[in-house]
């Protein structure tokens, strides 16, 4: 089978240009796969963070890919779908995860050649923070796919919503496994110059309104000495409304904060110190954090929203809160430490770590496009 992926690759850096990453290096080992990618992916002053592109503390995957499409000149869309016409491919996949783009991607597949089947691979159907004319955008997308790969249920429900024909595949996310493995407690803590005298609490990933970062700080206050947090991500705005929240907070000696991209060099030491990773979300479709946490081995604590409830219980691989409140999650804090779970997570974590391999990914996503291609 011949396989096209249209999507941010290296030197675009996130969890979003890895899992493409993963999945061309996967899928390669089986079809012909060729990469397309953007000269232009978000216009500057649209981009929220310091940066979209690798630095040089990165260790990302370099794949091969054909820089093409711009997501700001109309031109280069049907300049890319030609580019992918004069591949050829069986099938092309979009991943999708933001209303902004379903005009560029949409375009793109308006000039593509009938034969070739469009799947998209869709992270978000509806965006954590959403707007009118989202739905409309993304039906235009939609519209436009043969067919679909979904990670999570709720993303399913969106997605059946705006589509209600959609021909799609469920598959949960796979593992990121790329990072290395866990090293010694101690030592991490150095290497990070934290405390390892405390119960270390870790909030890791992109700082976004509906992650509930402001309500993880506040439930500081309702825990003792014993407890540290530490933040891990770069902000996606302004930090200012957060480090308020810190200054105030009782145990403000005890929130350590790294507000800046994490070049995959830190994430084994910043997994490895931590006891727990918290994820106080408002909101949810599916975490790649979540796979994240899997590969490294540390348990969570989840509100119940989106899918991350359900996944933490279904598996056994943390401890989940029914409230989003600073009281709740630092009640669910408390109760993590003090029944003694830990190891019985742990355990659960290896089974599901085995259970969510890439090669099984990978595997049904080219069982599915076969079938598509025929």
């Amino acid at each position: 089978m011949k396989i096209a992926i249209l999507s941010p690759f290296y030197p675009y850096r996130g969890g979003l240009a890895q899992l493409n990453a993963r999945l061309f290096s996967e899928l390669a080992k089986r079809d012909e796969v060729k990469a397309f990618t953007f000269t232009t992916l978000y216009p500057t002053f649209l981009f929220p963070g310091k940066t979209q592109f690798v630095t040089t503390d990165d260790t990302a995957t370099v794949i091969d890919s054909e820089r093409i499409l711009s997501s700001i000149n109309p031109i280069s869309y049907i300049r890319t779908a030609r580019r992918i016409n004069q591949y050829n491919p069986d099938v092309l996949i979009i991943p999708y995860w933001m209303s902004f783009l379903a005009p560029v991607f949409g375009t793109v597949c308006m000039f593509l050649k009938k034969r070739i089947k469009v799947v998209s691979l869709v992270h978000n159907a509806i965006s954590h923070e959403r707007t009118l004319i989202e739905k409309p955008l993304a039906k235009f997308f939609f519209n436009k796919c043969d067919a679909f790969i979904v990670m999570s249920d709720p993303v399913k429900n969106d997605l059946m919503y705006l589509r209600k024909d959609a021909q799609i595949l469920l598959q949960p996310h796979p593992i990121y496994d790329h990072y290395g493995d866990r090293i010694d407690r101690t030592t991490a803590c150095n290497n990070l110059g934290i405390r390892t005298d405390k119960k270390n609490l870790l909030f890791f990933g992109l700082i976004r309104d509906y992650k509930g970062l402001d309500i993880l700080i506040d439930s500081m206050q309702y825990l003792d000495k014993s407890y540290q947090l530490v933040i891990a991500g770069e902000s996606y705005g302004s930090f200012e409304k957060y480090q308020v929240l810190i200054d105030a907070s009782p145990l403000k000696d005890n929130i350590v904060v790294m507000e800046q991209y994490i070049p995959d060099s830190m994430v084994p030491d910043l997994f490895s110190a931590a006891d727990v990773l918290v994820l106080p979300y408002r909101s949810a479709t599916q975490s790649g954090v979540v796979a994240l946490a899997y590969q490294m081995e540390l348990p969570m604590i989840a509100t119940n929203v989106g899918a991350l409830g359900s996944t933490l219980i279904d598996a056994g691989t943390g401890l989940v809160v029914s409230n989003i409140t600073a009281e709740a999650i630092s009640s669910g804090i408390k109760d993590f430490f003090e029944t003694n779970l830990q190891s019985e997570y742990k355990e659960n974590i290896k089974k599901e770590k085995k259970r969510l391999s890439w090669n099984s990914f990978a595997t049904s996503v080219e069982s599915f496009l076969s079938d598509l291609s025929i």
